[in-house]
């Protein structure tokens, strides 16, 4: 697996070491409340500070998402997504941007369905860099993880409060891109980890690897943000950013006029909290 080359994501954290700042990943679900508004924020979402963009495909049965998420899946659905159009998704973005990462982060039955080979081959073509797959473990590595790695695509893990250090070597064995510390034992947009935690937890698996630690669930403004970039290598904002979407949509279902300004002036707001927090560690985050 050494020698696979990737490429945009080792590529960002490389210039971000360099910059002295850790990276902002925000979250969306594709499709989300139409394909071309959700096209829209994907386009937008790098001009207002995005470093990496995770995409959401959607899932009937999203187990670790909350309310929020899965409302996003239910309009989605409803758009008309599906695999083959968030792939779509990806091609138009690299028709303008071919620097910034994009990682698919869902759940296994959509790819199965898809056939995992095809899959592979046209998440490759259509410029994605990564997965994350929620209910794979370690043990199924042999279903999508390892030919993932073998075509080229970062496998990303999910790791929570609850994996001890025992489990962590397993975790780790086939996991590359980053490490996506979950900083709430529960769902999605349900709750915030306390800022104590969240050091203790990043400098505990920074002990076990050299990948950087993306820290997501539960970060909803930029303060928040702020504080969590200063002891981890990326922050991730998903649940808040699709509630705005969700607070955006008129009744019949379509974005508002300027939702998709909003939820970009929000990502800004945020990526400002991330770049500006290791600025001055003992001072208050400047926005």
């Amino acid at each position: 697996m050494n020698e696979i080359e990737f490429g945009r994501v080792e590529a960002r954290f490389k210039l971000l070491a360099e910059e002295g700042r850790a990276a902002f990943i925000p979250f969306i679900v594709a499709a989300d409340p139409t394909i071309s508004s959700s096209l829209e924020i994907l386009k937008g979402l790098p001009e207002a500070g995005a470093d990496i963009i995770e995409l959401g495909i959607i899932f009937s049965d999203p187990m670790a998402d909350g309310p929020a998420i899965q409302s996003a899946g239910i309009r989605a659905k409803a758009a008309g997504a599906k695999v083959m159009q968030t792939l779509d998704m990806v091609r138009e973005f690299r028709r303008d941007d071919t620097t910034t990462p994009i990682i698919l982060m869902g759940y296994y039955n959509p790819i199965y369905i898809y056939g995992v080979e095809k899959f592979l081959i046209d998440a490759k073509e259509s410029g994605v860099d990564g997965l994350i797959v929620v209910d794979l473990p370690p043990e199924e590595d042999n279903e999508l993880c390892l030919p993932a790695m073998q075509s080229g695509l970062h496998f990303i893990r999910l790791v929570t409060p609850t994996t001890d250090d025992n489990r962590l070597p397993v975790v780790l064995k086939n996991t590359s891109g980053f490490m996506y510390y979950v900083s709430i034992a529960g769902i999605t947009g349900t709750g915030s980890a306390k800022k104590e935690d969240i050091q203790n937890s990043v400098a505990r698996l920074k002990n076990h690897t050299d990948l950087p630690i993306a820290v997501g669930f539960g970060i909803k403004t930029p303060d928040q943000a702020a504080e969590v970039a200063k002891v981890a290598d990326a922050v991730v904002v998903g649940s808040a950013i699709v509630e705005l979407i969700s607070d955006n949509i008129n009744e019949d279902g379509s974005p508002k006029e300027n939702m998709v300004d909003t939820v970009l002036n929000f990502s800004r707001s945020i990526a400002l909290g991330v770049r500006h927090a290791r600025e001055r560690l003992t001072d208050p985050v400047k926005l």
